[in-house]
């Protein structure tokens, strides 16, 4: 019966692929629009997915530099001579993966002893890593106007196969990974060069339950708010060069400082700089990271500059993995969350990404909320890691030709969040 079951899902596969073309092919009179799909986060893990292959859910990972999915026994393979192996060829075993647990058949080429493409699927949250075959697979996702869906396109990419003990810590039900860097096999680079849009994306990771939205391809971002001129979101961004870490696809921010409500504190400057020769040190965004990790001597830091500003709120036990934690009772709330202490990261050229209300403080029951920030340890290499809560109900924008990052702050200032994007079908 699972063999069926098999042989089924390729021949719809093969379907959906012949019918490539025919997609593309209607929409070849219309100017290139961008794609939009929905973003779930999962609560057991506090990953993000999409559902973009064929249904499947992939989690997100801002520094990953392919795509990887668990494959069918009976899948295509790309010849080992070819531009798309010499793009995953890019990354060269980073990892230092075995083959001896693969996701591959036993030569690629149906036993004809043909040079099958391969590549290294990495699990980004438990560090476990394979090879795998490359192979062609079909994606699904609606064209936006940037306001609502509006119709159905397929699309081919190319991804890695992987084996399913490689799912292990990942959400259940998810499939494999779309890693969204600026790597050649990357989702967003994929998705420019096979529907010819801008090589951009814009992430709004839902915060509070809901469902957020990512348009890969450039063009408007808008969310339902009121007033309604407010809703243009993408309209109010700032933008600054973001950084690229040779040794790694991850976005690094270029931060000079920090300050804990206006006010510095004792962070060096060149102890948040990136080091372009080890790839150590730097402030890197990660979807992965559930809350921002900050290396020991920058979080005492921290931790010593909040202590001093909200010294006369009364604290409650510190709750696991965070250290400061406060009364509920005793905070002052509005309409953009608990506001004890704003967190600015001070951008070189003068610009703040300030982190306040709900992005600075997660709340761990109904007597307590605790300062979302944690100790990363000694081992990790970056020096700040800006994780997933604090990039929630923010819209960002990652435009990988002009290597830029844009950010609005929080949405809830304006009275809209991530979940209000429109997933109804608009008109053409």
């Amino acid at each position: 019966m699972s063999t069926l079951r098999c042989y089924f899902s390729l021949f719809l596969s093969l379907i959906l692929l012949a019918l490539l073309p025919r997609t593309l092919a209607s929409d070849a009179f219309q100017a290139p629009r961008p794609i939009l799909v929905r973003i779930t986060k999962d609560t057991s893990t506090s990953l993000y997915t999409m559902s973009i292959r064929t249904g499947s859910r992939l989690v997100l990972d801002l520094g990953g530099p392919l795509l990887w999915s668990t494959c069918l026994a009976a899948h295509s393979t790309v010849p080992c001579r070819s531009d798309v192996c010499a793009a995953a060829a890019v990354q060269d075993n980073p990892w230092n993966c075995s083959s001896s647990t693969d996701g591959r058949g036993s030569d690629g080429g149906g036993g004809r002893g043909l040079c099958a493409c391969s590549a290294y699927p990495y699990n980004p949250l438990n560090g476990q890593c394979a090879r795998g075959d490359v192979t062609t697979t079909p994606m699904l996702a609606n064209v936006t106007d940037g306001v609502n869906p509006l119709y159905p396109v397929a699309f081919p990419v190319h991804a890695a196969c992987a084996p399913g003990a490689l799912l292990g810590s990942l959400p259940s039900g998810a499939v494999g990974v779309a890693g969204l860097s600026g790597a050649p096999l990357s989702l967003p680079s994929q998705v420019a060069a096979s529907l010819k849009v801008e090589r951009k994306f814009a992430l709004c990771l839902p915060g509070g339950g809901g469902t957020g939205a990512a348009i890969f391809g450039g063009g408007p971002f808008h969310l339902l708010v009121v007033p309604e001129e407010f809703g243009m979101v993408s309209n109010g961004l700032s933008y600054i060069s973001y950084l690229r870490n040779p040794k790694n696809g991850g976005f690094y921010l270029d931060v000079v400082g920090i300050a804990v409500n206006h006010r510095g504190a004792d962070v060096p400057p060149d102890s948040l700089a990136l080091d372009a020769g080890t790839g150590h040190g730097g402030v890197m965004l990660s979807t992965v990271a559930p809350y921002t990790a900050l290396r020991p001597d920058i979080y005492r830091a921290v931790i010593e500059a909040i202590d001093a500003e909200l010294r006369l709120i009364a604290r409650a036990p510190p709750s696991w993995p965070f250290e400061r934690c406060y009364q509920r009772s005793a905070m002052w709330w509005t309409r953009i969350g608990p506001y004890t202490a704003s967190v600015d990261l001070m951008l070189a050229g003068g610009q703040n990404w300030t982190i306040v209300g709900a992005s600075a403080v997660v709340e761990v029951s109904q007597e307590a909320a605790c300062f979302a920030f944690v100790d990363m340890g000694a081992a990790a290499a970056p020096a700040v890691i800006i994780g997933g809560h604090q990039m929630e109900d923010n819209l960002v924008v990652f435009d990988l030709e002009k290597w830029q990052f844009g950010f609005s702050g929080l949405l809830l200032g304006t009275m809209t969040r991530c979940g209000n994007f429109d997933f109804s079908i608009g008109s053409q």
